[in-house]
C-alpha cells in the first residue's frame, strides 16, 4: 500500500470512527483518540472485506456501510470493556 493510501485510510478512519460513535446509542466513556483508532482499524478491515466480496471499486456505499458497522461494533465493545474496568475498581 503506498503512503498516500495509508494517509487516506487514516483520514477516512477518523471519519468512520466518528460515524461509528454516533451510531452507538448512549454515552461512550472512551477517549476520542481511542475512537479514532477504532475507526482506522474498522476502515482498514472494512476495505479488506469489501475487496474480498468484490464491491471495492472507487467509492462504494457498501464498503462505507461495512466500515461504519465495524466501527460501531468496535466502539461498543471498547466502551463496554472500558466501562467494566471503571465500575469494578
Amino acid at each position: 500500500m503506498p503512503v498516500t493510501g495509508i494517509i487516506t485510510a487514516i483520514i477516512v478512519g477518523l471519519i468512520i470512527g466518528a460515524l461509528g460513535r454516533l451510531v452507538v446509542p448512549g454515552r461512550q466513556n472512551i477517549p476520542v483518540w481511542l475512537t479514532m483508532v477504532v475507526g482506522v482499524v474498522a476502515a482498514l478491515i472494512g476495505s479488506a472485506i469489501a475487496r474480498a466480496i468484490g464491491v471495492a471499486r472507487g467509492f462504494s456505499w457498501v464498503e462505507l456501510l461495512i466500515q461504519v458497522v465495524l466501527a460501531a461494533v468496535g466502539v461498543a465493545l471498547v466502551a463496554g470493556i472500558a466501562g467494566r474496568r471503571h465500575t469494578t475498581v
